[in-house]
């Protein structure tokens, strides 16, 4: 279980980990901590040095109730912060938090190698054309309408059943477009309840019947301090908790704030299989 990341091939049948680089003012969790050149290095060379294998950068929030950025906003906010990372780390791989396909074509012409879409096309009908385009790995999730109205659609008659028909056809979609690499992500916290996020990692192991890799992203979301009445803040020791039981049932990638305890997680469970 490969993907092809500008001529690397990485084997995603070893758990591999994506620290999250959130270049927003609001972002929930670290919204606002990494505004200058040296405060984006800092952290990408901290995550870097502490194991991750790709560095996921976004520019726009998601979270519910989140400012609205405008298109060419977020594609100077992209550019820009590429621009630095490219250049003093050549080497790292990087995925885009984007479902804007100008964006996503910025980021790729300065580096980018993933694009990680929170929407699977549904909110830009051209962003498909450009991951086929540019031939890279793309990340798919589920999600409804957009990240000001996710929260208000809320209600499945069988969750696991209309997501997983949901992923069967974005995959026939992307496979349409010649899209050869393609990884799902369930979409913990968006357009889901709590008590939803919680069926769907007790049956997470449900997806690995469409047959491709799956991200999880569960750090330090809603689903653990508000159900453990903390901060997002206090939330590392419920993540890692949640991502271990993640690791159980199959993901292959885990998206996180906090790359060092993630790696231990992954080298934990690895060392039981063994």
């Amino acid at each position: 279980m490969t993907i092809n990341c500008n001529g690397k091939l990485i084997d995603l049948s070893s758990p591999k980990v994506m620290g999250i680089l959130n270049f927003t003012p609001d972002s929930f969790f670290d919204g606002g901590k990494y505004k200058t050149d040296v405060e984006i290095l800092s952290h990408t060379e901290k995550m870097l040095s502490e194991g991750a294998d790709f560095i996921d950068v976004g520019t726009y929030s998601s979270r519910p109730n989140a400012t609205f950025v405008s298109e060419d906003e977020e594609v100077n906010r992209m550019k820009s912060v590429m621009e630095i990372l490219s250049k003093e780390f050549a080497d790292a791989i990087y995925s885009i938090d984007t479902f804007r396909s100008e964006v996503a074509k910025a980021a790729l012409d300065n580096g980018a190698a993933i694009i990680n879409d929170i929407s699977a096309g549904s909110l830009d009908d051209k962003m498909m054309d450009i991951v086929a385009k540019y031939q890279v790995p793309y990340i798919m999730m589920h999600m409804r309408g957009t990240p000001q109205t996710k929260q208000t659609l809320t209600h499945y008659d069988n969750l696991v059943k209309e997501i997983l028909f949901y992923f069967s056809e974005k995959i026939a979609q992307a496979r349409s477009k010649g899209i050869n690499d393609l990884i799902i992500d369930v979409g913990f916290c968006f357009a889901k309840t709590i008590e939803q996020n919680f069926e769907l990692m007790s049956k997470l192991e449900l997806f690995q019947e469409l047959g491709l890799p799956n991200l999880v992203g569960i750090s330090r979301k809603t689903m653990i301090h508000k159900t453990l009445n903390i901060e997002p803040q206090n939330a590392l020791n419920g993540t890692t908790v949640l991502n271990t039981i993640a690791l159980q049932k199959g993901a292959n990638i885990l998206r996180v704030h906090d790359v060092k305890e993630a790696r231990q997680s992954i080298k934990l469970i690895k060392q039981i299989k063994n």
